[in-house]
């Protein structure tokens, strides 16, 4: 077993600091949009600690807000987190069991499983899912609140550019992994799968065709 001070390499934590700052950010905007389109405050503090998923946070309120029925808004944020499931099964040994393993399927996003599965020992891939997982679990609904407490002062996130924040950092994070071929392959056939499918389908479904490209990956084996 790795020393307990070489668990998780300073880059590492340096990385999961950013996007953690990163979704604070995102957090913001979201909470000044919330409150932006009449949601009471306890709607975002809701969603944000009990769903803890931004992209079908964004969607819930958004067809809400354009006066769609929360039960739409509720179905299609279950649809969007679907993409959850292959993340449980590649992180199954990563969340723990019992109560533990209830708290760790429950930060169990996009980013604690991307830094989950990129480390190479399974001490740091452990560790690396735990810390980048609470991280977000406390800054995302701080920050939500927050937006939501100040959203008249802030702009449109449109405007700004907040909502291009996140998504630069997260491709900048897997451009290492894309040096692979391995993981080159099938990461470009669902990106543009996802992109081809953005005029056709709703807000936050295209990253569910994005897991096609998984068949790419399976063919090379």
């Amino acid at each position: 077993m790795l020393p307990q001070k070489e668990i998780v390499g300073k880059g590492v934590v340096k990385a999961i600091f950013l996007v953690c700052i990163a979704d604070g950010i995102v957090g913001l905007s979201y909470g000044s949009l919330a409150t932006a389109d009449g949601f009471p405050l306890w709607v975002p503090l809701a969603l944000s600690t009990l769903v803890l998923a931004g992209a079908s946070e964004f969607l819930f309120i958004g067809i809400v807000a354009s006066g769609g029925s929360p039960l739409t808004a509720a179905a299609a944020g279950l649809l969007v987190n679907a993409r959850h499931l292959p993340f449980g099964i590649a992180v199954k040994d990563l969340v723990g069991r019992g109560s533990r393993g209830l708290l760790g399927c429950h930060i169990m996003n996009d980013e604690s499983v991307v830094f989950g599965i990129s480390q190479p020992q399974p001490e740091q891939r452990r560790a690396a899912f735990w810390i980048c997982g609470i991280g977000i679990g406390l800054i995302w609904p701080i920050s939500v609140m927050t937006g939501a407490a100040i959203g008249q002062f802030i702009p449109d996130i449109s405007t700004i550019g907040l909502d291009a924040v996140f998504p630069t950092i997260l491709i900048a994070l897997i451009f290492p992994a894309l040096r692979q071929r391995r993981t080159r392959l099938p990461a470009s056939v669902g990106a543009v799968l996802s992109l081809s499918a953005t005029p056709f389908v709703p807000a936050g479904m295209p990253v569910l065709f994005s897991l096609l490209g998984l068949l790419a990956w399976r063919s090379r084996k």
